[in-house]
């Protein structure tokens, strides 16, 4: 039993209300912010940016959640949701995108089947 594999969904990481993280992370599971950071994000599983949360950088996933402040590139390969609450401040690409009444978005925004930075499909 103890050495079942963990489901998705069921390990996440958090960065809490008043932390602040300055340079580059790579996750290999659900990742949710609801403090600050500045850099790249790199997630293999889910980003959710709680409504106290920020970024400032890049960030690259499989869906995301925005509820706070999104400010730079974002690369999402399945689904991206921007919340009533939700403000982003950038580039985003992404197979698809969810938009609530009252989100902010600035910026351009590229659909279409697993996206990459360089533009170029996988």
């Amino acid at each position: 039993m103890a050495n079942e594999k963990q489901q998705s969904g069921s390990m996440f990481n958090s960065l809490t209300a008043g932390s602040k993280i300055v340079g580059n992370i790579t996750a290999d599971s659900d990742y949710r912010i609801d403090g600050l950071i500045e850099g790249e994000l790199n997630c293999t599983g889910k980003v959710v940016i709680g409504e106290a949360g920020r970024v400032k950088g890049n960030v690259t996933c499989q869906n995301a959640e925005i509820m706070g402040l999104m400010d730079g590139k974002i690369i999402c390969h399945q689904q991206l949701s921007l919340r009533a609450s939700g403000k982003i401040q950038g580039d985003v690409k992404t197979k698809t995108l969810i938009v609530e009444p009252g989100a902010m978005f600035n910026g351009t925004c590229s659909m279409g089947a697993a996206p990459t930075l360089e533009g170029k499909k996988q």
